[in-house]
């Protein structure tokens, strides 16, 4: 694999006075490397799924083209296993966020990150999705009924199951063909990044750019809101979550989209936290990768909140009950146990 990057490297730069520096794994089978010579720094990637190395590229070409903020491919290796693009530094959102925390509040810098994310996430969304091929997307190119009723079975296999937390199976499914019902309402005729949190956010001299967006696919505007702003490691006040999502409104309707955009959001928060719930189970219980492990409470605190909120109303009650089951099985201050 790096040996393969190496190549790859050498073909575009030539000579042989550089550094590689393996970078850590992230939740996909990709192997990222930075490699830095005398001109600058580079990221080269291994991965072997050749459908999504070509989706992740040809998004980044067609993204470019719109001036939209992604990195540059500079070399893809002849089997299309490896490529070579832009590095845009060390710092997620989530580091910055983080680092300049003041309490439970965001301070003005980490707020204006959001709202220049929010921007770009729009331009994504109205302008990305203008002349885009999705017919290659994975796993479909739209997010549609089949879609949603799989993230639904993920939430419910990968982490109920894992967690050992017991369902009343008609009941669940009454929720989940309501919720599927209400979320088919929505317009799916823009691009929805699909994974939009911030750890795919980078900063890069006060600018916010996009990676991982080779899951994307046609979809509603409201996913990939729900995804930045209900982010389960980020721990960001009411408050200002509702801030954030009046300034993306504001701005929508500049466009003159949607105005109705509150009456579908917090289903779609909801699906989002739902489906992230399942990557923590598969990733964090099954795989035992432990940052995932860590993320389970405070993907169960997030669920519980948006039904406390009133938000939903009535609606879901028995995805209501097993989150509570699950949050008292799990909400250990000091760690979460995994389930033997």
């Amino acid at each position: 694999m790096k040996e393969q990057v190496i190549e790859l490297f050498e073909r575009y730069k030539g000579g042989t006075d550089y550094h590689v520096e393996a970078l850590p794994l992230s939740g996909s089978s990709r192997k990222y490397y930075r490699i830095q010579d005398s001109e600058g720094s580079y990221v080269g990637v291994y991965h072997e799924n050749l459908r999504e190395n070509k989706l992740f590229i040809d998004f980044t070409r067609h993204f470019k083209t719109k001036d939209l903020h992604v990195p540059e491919v500079y070399r893809v290796s002849d089997d299309g296993k490896v490529y070579l693009q832009q590095d845009l530094g060390r710092d997620m959102l989530l580091d910055v966020v983080e680092r300049e925390r003041e309490g439970e509040m965001l301070n003005e810098h980490a707020m204006n990150l959001y709202r220049k994310a929010l921007d770009e996430l729009l331009r994504f969304q109205l302008f990305g999705h203008e002349g885009l091929d999705y017919t290659g997307c994975l796993p479909r190119p739209v997010f549609d009924e089949r879609c949603i009723r799989w993230d639904l079975n993920y939430f419910k296999y990968c982490f109920l199951r894992l967690a050992g937390v017991e369902a009343d199976e008609d009941k669940l499914e009454d929720d989940f063909e309501l919720l599927t019902k209400t979320l088919l309402v929505a317009d799916t005729g823009h691009f929805m990044f699909r994974d939009f949190q911030s750890r795919n956010i980078m900063v890069l001299r006060d600018e916010v750019y996009f990676i991982d967006y080779q899951g994307g696919r046609q979809g509603a505007l409201h996913y990939d809101v729900a995804s930045l702003l209900y982010d389960a490691v980020v721990k960001m006040p009411e408050r200002q979550k509702e801030e954030l999502l009046d300034y993306y409104i504001g701005n929508l309707e500049v466009f003159d989209k949607d105005t109705r955009f509150r009456d579908l959001y917090y289903h779609f928060v909801l699906i989002r936290l739902l489906q992230a719930m399942g990557a923590f189970g598969l990733r964090g219980l099954h795989e035992e990768k432990q940052h995932f492990i860590d993320s389970i409470v405070p993907g169960l605190q997030g669920i519980s909140r948006l039904f406390e909120s009133g938000k939903l109303g009535e609606d879901y009650p028995e995805i209501r009950r097993v989150i509570g089951m699950a949050f008292e099985k799990y909400f250990v201050p000091s760690r979460v146990e995994i389930n033997e």
